[in-house]
């Protein structure tokens, strides 16, 4: 990644520059990009986070993006801004990669067990629900499907031939796991879709003096609300081992904001289930294509391997359906 190069594209200056990678995930890296080379942007506060995009970028998805990042900042919602560059597109193709810039945003990854954070991710859920009602969009497939047996039959061949190392877990999970998670993946009704975030993690929200900051946003979309909203209790609640008084203060939070959605069973953890089996076949495929390069197919490897361990629960899905029926 050249900075003079990203610096050029988005009429920052001439610097100097200074680039560090701070964060690498799935589909991107995120760099750090600062004037007057110390790292730190001392000289007058000037940083910028670059997101790298590993697979190219889509510009319409990517104005959506934009559109509902600051639509949200108008309900009150702190996020970094996503930057055009000199032509006015919000992605940028730069010495062979496509690119993202936003506003640096200071501070440190929520606390998924204070109950401050758990307060605002109910009331910030609520407020998105509430604002993206009305959309006559239906969601993504990624969300609504997950792959058929076939698929994975293919890919348990291929992992095998590969040697993979993870190959006999994989065929464990496709015999075991896979099918019971995948009976509750769904498509939803028209009526309860709502554009929001679909990705309210702990990991995307940072917490600074001014409070929390709702990052990464690539995802936005529309989404039935109550299968975000399960999304989202899961994770803050403390995903298989949760707290039930944290599920339960987010979803007061959620309900006193007027949020109008109500998870209603097991099967509104359809997004959930689908989400991880479609990351995992993905991941796995990625593990084994020689079109990528090396460092990518290591962190697909360890990606399956890590999401084959943590996979949502059933048993403990219902349980968590429990303590927070209304």
């Amino acid at each position: 990644m050249r900075s003079d190069l990203i610096a050029d594209a988005y009429a920052l200056g001439t610097g100097p520059w200074t680039m560090t990678r701070v964060a690498r995930g799935a589909l991107g890296q995120i760099w750090k990009l600062s004037e007057n080379g110390n790292g730190n942007g001392d000289r007058d506060g000037s940083a910028w986070a670059v997101k790298e995009l590993l697979f190219g970028g889509d510009e319409e998805q990517v104005r959506r993006e934009a559109a509902l990042r600051d639509a949200s900042e108008l309900l009150g919602i702190s996020a970094p801004r996503l930057l055009p560059n000199r032509e006015g597109a919000y992605v940028s193709r730069l010495g062979g990669s496509h690119v993202k810039l936003y506003d640096w945003v200071e501070g440190t990854e929520a606390d998924p067990s204070d109950p401050a954070l758990l307060s605002w991710c109910g009331e910030t859920l609520a407020i998105l629900h509430r604002a993206g009602q009305g959309t006559t969009e239906a969601p993504n497939d990624w969300y609504e499907q997950c792959p058929p047996e076939s698929d994975w039959t293919w890919l348990r061949e291929e992992v095998r031939q590969a040697g993979m190392p993870w190959s006999d877990e994989l065929g464990r999970f496709l015999d075991t796991r896979m099918p019971e998670l995948a009976r509750h993946v769904t498509r939803s009704g028209p009526d309860a879709v709502v554009m929001s975030h679909l990705d309210m993690q702990p990991q995307n929200v940072l917490v600074g003096p001014a409070g929390p900051t709702l990052v990464d946003w690539d995802n936005a979309g529309p989404i039935a609300a109550d299968r975000e909203l399960a999304h989202a209790v899961y994770f803050w609640a403390g995903k298989n081992d949760f707290s039930p008084e944290s599920a339960r203060r987010l979803m007061r939070a959620y309900r006193d904001a007027g949020g109008p959605a109500v998870i209603r069973g097991i099967d509104s953890f359809s997004m959930l289930f689908a989400t991880d089996l479609n990351f995992v076949h993905v991941q796995a495929e990625c593990a084994i294509d020689q079109n990528v390069t090396a460092e990518q197919r290591e962190f697909a490897s360890g990606k399956v391997v890590a999401t084959l361990a943590t996979l949502p629960d059933p048993t403990a899905i219902s349980r968590l359906t429990e303590a927070v029926a209304l």
